[in-house]
């Protein structure tokens, strides 16, 4: 049997690859794995290229990248013999992102350390709760969302 013949149903493509079968049927619909060949009782299969592809798709997510950048990833294997570096753009964009949430991270460290602080379980009550309630209130009012009118 040549290595290309689908011979994976969804449940054993998820168990090879790592990916959950929600998830397969996720990235066919979103265009990351091909629509392929079905068995004649309708099941999907999947080569044994398809499932390498889900790994494949499956180390980008697991590094946090986008679906677009996944996407465009895939695009620049499909086209054989890339131009040389092209690759490291998405990447350098995805650099860009993970080091401006990690910023976002550690902000949110500090806040969360300043909030704990204010209970260190000596104290007759616990400051957190009410803690929360003044940033609640603090908090801008959010604008509502644009209505649309309707001529009847």
């Amino acid at each position: 049997m040549p290595a290309e013949y689908p011979c994976h149903r969804i449940g054993q493509a998820a168990r090879l690859s790592g990916v959950s079968p929600a998830n397969i049927r996720y990235y066919e619909r979103e265009g990351l794995l091909p629509e392929g060949a079905r068995a004649d009782n309708r099941y999907r299969l999947y080569t044994d290229a398809e499932v390498h592809r889900l790994r494949f798709v499956r180390l980008c997510r697991a590094m946090d990248m986008s679906l677009p950048e996944v996407r465009a990833l895939l695009a620049l294997d499909a086209q054989g013999a890339p131009a040389p570096h092209a690759a490291c753009a998405t990447l350098d964009e995805h650099l860009e992102h993970v080091r401006t949430r990690l910023q976002e991270l550690r902000a949110l460290e500090r806040a969360l350390k300043e909030l704990r602080g204010r209970c260190d379980g000596t104290g007759a009550q616990c400051q957190v709760i009410e803690a929360l309630h003044r940033r609640a209130d603090a908090e801008p009012v959010p604008q509502p969302l644009a209505t649309v009118r309707r001529h009847v």
